[in-house]
């Protein structure tokens, strides 16, 4: 009932459970983990149009697919619909889905009028939708949130936009840029979204476990759901709920083996993507989330966080779990 396939644009998707792009996390080796454990469609960690156009290296890394995550969307970000569309045009040749960020909401990327800040500019959405949708060969969709704050609640009018456009599909995060990741999500507005326009609407927000995507599904309709922070340390996620969706399963949580088992593999893929010592860096934060509700957690954080050398930190981790 709640579990289907999905097809945005000409794209078909095994089921309708997402991973959200999220900035220092979806990165290649993330996403294979996640799709490993049911993820219908994942997404990379949001672009710059400007990096890409100017060819930076740095950007460019963070587009690397492999074959076993597809279908996969690339988001990307911005302000000027020249340089977006040019991006999605060069994106178009190896990603599945080129997807809009209009939802980011840390300071550094609206003070340059990008992510969520299109929100307070109708005008130039229509414009980046419009140059992105025609400069690119595969399906466009958009991220959004409910508005830049309550006086600017816009997510109906920008879903019309979009599907005017020519948008295939429309993601809405039921909070304010003023509300970052605080209070409750308002699914009323998500299912505004829904009855406005005909194009699929993912559901996002506060989705943490089978109850609450339940409760997505029944009060927006919406056409699939996007898990984001849920997934820290925690890739079981997606199966566990698909499975709670499918029949009223609750699965149990993952041992103490299996996450270990997961985060040395987590470190080894990393490792092998952007090097042993970048990746030792990288993996601090996700290592504080696999072992959130561990005795001693925090005091393992902070060992860890001193740690440097790669066969140091595998011998930690083979240490701390048990």
């Amino acid at each position: 009932m709640y579990i289907h396939k999905l097809k945005i644009g000409n794209v078909e998707i095994e089921n309708n459970i997402f991973l959200a792009p999220m900035a220092g996390v979806t990165d290649l080796p993330y996403r294979i983990l996640c799709k490993e454990q049911g993820a219908g469609l994942v997404y990379t960690e949001m672009v710059s149009s400007k990096g890409m156009y100017y060819d930076d290296k740095k950007t460019k890394k963070l587009i690397e697919i492999d074959e076993k995550e597809r279908p996969v969307a690339v988001q990307i970000f911005g302000n000027d619909p020249i340089v977006m569309g040019q991006t999605a045009k060069e994106l178009s040749q190896y990603a599945d889905i080129i997807d809009i960020n209009m939802g980011c909401p840390v300071p550094k990327v609206v003070k340059n009028n990008e992510g969520s800040k299109l929100l307070l500019d109708l005008e130039l959405i229509d414009k980046v939708t419009k140059e992105v949708v025609k400069n690119s060969t595969v399906p466009v969709t958009i991220k959004i949130r409910k508005g830049w704050d309550n006086d600017h609640v816009v997510a109906v009018e920008v879903a019309k936009i979009a599907e005017k456009n020519g948008v295939s599909a429309i993601t809405v995060h039921g909070r304010t840029r003023d509300e970052f990741f605080s209070g409750e999500v308002d699914l009323d507005i998500i299912k505004k979204v829904k009855e406005a326009v005909s194009i699929p609407v993912i559901g996002n927000g506060n989705i943490v476990d089978g109850k609450s995507a339940k409760e997505m599904f029944e009060k927006t309709d919406c056409d699939a759901i996007m898990i984001g922070r849920a997934s820290y340390g925690n890739p079981w996620v997606f199966n566990s709920i698909i499975k709670y969706l499918e029949d009223g399963t609750v699965l149990e949580k993952p041992g103490n083996l299996e996450i270990k088992k997961t985060l040395l593999r987590h470190l080894e893929m990393l490792a092998n993507h952007i090097g042993k010592k970048t990746a030792v860096l990288e993996m601090r934060k996700h290592i504080g989330w696999y072992i959130k509700g561990f005795p001693n957690a925090s005091i393992i954080r902070n060992e860890v966080n001193k740690i440097e050398d790669y066969d140091e930190l595998v011998t930690k981790i083979e240490t701390i779990i048990k």
